[in-house]
């Protein structure tokens, strides 16, 4: 009987969780996107003046095409604090996929790369970098 609750309980999570990114407002520019992402970024704490850039590919369904690959690390201290800023930017996109996507911005996402900026509190700036190849 208790495993059945727990299954009930798990399977009603998982319903809620798909639910909830169904109802996300549909983005319809880059810098919206941009936007979206930045809010699931938690930088690690003491990261002082960090950043890392990552680059990736949207599908038009709003899920990556591979994985985010850092370009750009700037992160003072040892390899594992270093490591950590990159998995928690990595971590920001995965959390907050799949975005939806307007059908003009589907259209014009597939093939192109992306990069966004992530800061440290003490790097953040007004709005976040994002930048499409050609």
């Amino acid at each position: 009987m208790k495993s059945i609750a727990g299954m009930i309980v798990i399977a009603g999570a998982m319903l809620v969780g798909a639910t909830g990114q169904s109802n996300a407002a549909t983005l319809n520019t880059m810098p919206e996107v941009g936007a979206a992402i930045q809010a699931c970024w938690t930088p690690p704490a003491n990261a002082g003046n960090s950043t890392v850039t990552l680059s990736f590919s949207f599908r038009r369904d709003g899920t990556l095409i591979g994985r985010p690959k850092p370009t750009a690390i700037r992160v003072a201290g040892e390899e594992k604090m270093r490591q950590a800023f990159v998995d928690a930017a990595v971590a920001a996109v995965d959390h907050c996929l799949p975005l939806s996507f307007s059908p003009a911005l589907a259209e014009g996402i597939p093939g192109k790369v992306f990069t966004l900026q992530f800061n440290s509190p003490k790097q953040e700036q007004a709005a976040p970098r994002v930048k499409a190849s050609p």
